[in-house]
């Protein structure tokens, strides 16, 4: 049974009224809550009195706090920050204005506007991977060469990075295709191929920076880097085999090298020990010369104060070294036959050791202790001449 249908509910009402009144009025509702804002406002609530319909008046305090209110949420919506590694570049109007660093900053929103930029991130860029036509480029001794690079950068200006060319990264791109086939064009093929990669990657690198720098592109590379080079492929196994030659060469010339630098100081030092045996003997054979002058000239004094005596001395002295080299000593007798003596203990002492045959090439080294070998016939003739002369003296 509905509520306000007679004897439904005991003339009570959903609003736990206990009168009989209807549901309120929406119209009153809006006027109350009107009325509760007119009076916020310095306003009077309604007009014409008690049942009139005016509407609230806003009073300077009500608009004085709106204002307010607006200001602060605009102020606040100006608040940015940039983050480490960028930088954020303010433009007034659309115009440059400033470059912001890391950290919080506040910009006047609806006037200014932030563009962040990043300027450590390494970005890179691939020559001559995906358009073969863009790998192929002449060198200066009229060869084709198909080529592969890569280049990395970062935004070095971010002003002009933003305003200064409308695609930077086009740019460099078209830039440094052109600064390769320039740098190519001016190198042979084999240098090309062979010993001059690092050269001409270095080469463009100083020449795109430079291009790059008068276009005011803002951006820095960091680095070239020759990927792939090689001839095209109708003359690659000739060029292969050329390459493996080079390689032989270098590997010997590397060998040579190393050869020379072990034989020569070996050869130094036998020189050097060669000079100073040579000084060392010079210097024995000049120390033993001037002992002999000294000796010479002491005897020639002696000599001029007693011939005689001096000379039998000579005489005998040179006897006696003559004889005790003599493997034989001939007497000489007055009146009678001079008479050969053979000393056989001096001869057996002479003798070589057993196994020592000296007709078959086996030559050992005379020991210090041992006399000298026999003289010639010719040097026991001198000698015998020299003896029958000192008796003629006599």
């Amino acid at each position: 049974m509905a509520w306000n249908e007679p004897g439904g509910s005991k003339g009570k009402n959903p609003w736990g009224g206990g009168n009989e009144q209807g549901p309120p009025d929406l119209d009153e509702m809006l006027k109350k809550l009107q009325d509760k804002f007119g009076g916020l406002f310095g306003g009077r609530g309604s007009e014409g009195g008690e049942g009139g319909g005016g509407v609230p008046q806003a009073g300077p305090v009500g608009i004085g706090i709106v204002v307010a209110v607006l200001l602060l949420v605009w102020a606040l919506s100006g608040i940015y920050i940039v983050d480490e590694g960028r930088r954020g570049v303010v433009t007034q109007f659309g115009a440059f204005h400033k470059i912001t660093g890391p950290g919080p900053h506040w910009h006047a929103r609806f006037i200014q506007r932030v563009e962040k930029v990043n300027v450590d991130q390494i970005r890179s860029v691939e020559m001559g991977f995906a358009d073969t036509a863009e790998s192929i480029m002449l060198t200066q001794d009229e060869n084709i060469i198909e080529l592969k690079f890569s280049l990395q950068y970062k935004v070095k200006d971010p002003r002009d990075y933003l305003f200064n060319v409308r695609d930077p990264d086009s740019v460099l791109h078209q830039t440094a295709e052109s600064a390769i086939r320039e740098v190519v064009g001016k190198s042979t093929l084999d240098k090309v191929i062979t010993t001059g990669r690092t050269e001409i990657a270095a080469s463009t690198m100083k020449l795109l920076q430079e291009t790059l720098d008068l276009y005011e592109v803002g951006l820095e590379l960091t680095s070239v880097n020759m990927q792939k080079a090689q001839a095209p492929g109708q003359v690659q196994d000739a060029f292969a085999d050329a390459v493996k030659a080079r390689e032989d060469e270098q590997r010997l010339k590397n060998e040579a090298e190393a050869y020379a630098n072990d034989i020569l100081p070996r050869a130094r030092g036998a020189a050097a020990r060669r000079v100073e045996e040579a000084n060392a003997y010079k210097a024995k054979v000049i120390a033993e010369a001037g002992g002999e002058a000294s000796r010479f000239e002491s005897v020639l004094a002696e000599y001029k104060k007693a011939p005689i005596v001096t000379r039998k001395r000579l005489y005998i002295d040179t006897m006696e070294s003559v004889m005790e080299r003599s493997t034989m000593v001939m007497v000489d007798v007055d009146g009678g036959n001079n008479l050969l003596y053979l000393p056989l203990d001096q001869i057996m002492k002479r003798q070589p050791p057993v196994g020592d045959y000296s007709g078959g090439g086996i030559n050992l080294p005379q020991s210090p202790l041992l006399p000298s070998p026999p003289s010639t016939t010719k040097e026991n003739a001198n000698r015998m001449r020299d003896n029958l002369r000192s008796r003629e003296v006599r």
